[in-house]
């Protein structure tokens, strides 16, 4: 499936809108909240990305479920890897 240019461009400038606030959300300090609103962001550019660049919005169920896949296998490395480190002294 092939977009519209005009599609592009919307996510260019979306893409460019988030990289602006991810500049401008260091300058502001948060507290607890930093890494929580820079995660939110990022996952949102991830999201974009995949989306259109990765062309799995409007493709079959098979490229889902690979998609899918890929971030099942994330969950588990991240868990295991968190669990190692919180049984470390």
């Amino acid at each position: 499936m092939t977009h519209s240019p005009k599609l592009y461009w919307k996510n260019c400038l979306a893409l460019l809108v988030l990289l602006a606030l991810t500049w401008s959300i260091g300058y502001v300090d948060l507290d607890p909240f930093n890494l929580i609103v820079a995660l939110a962001i990022a996952i949102a550019k991830a999201l974009l990305v995949v989306l259109l660049f990765m062309h799995i919005k409007g493709s079959n169920r098979m490229l889902h479920l690979a998609a899918a896949g890929g971030v099942i296998w994330l969950f588990i490395l991240l868990t295991l890897t968190f669990a190692d480190y919180v049984t470390r002294h």
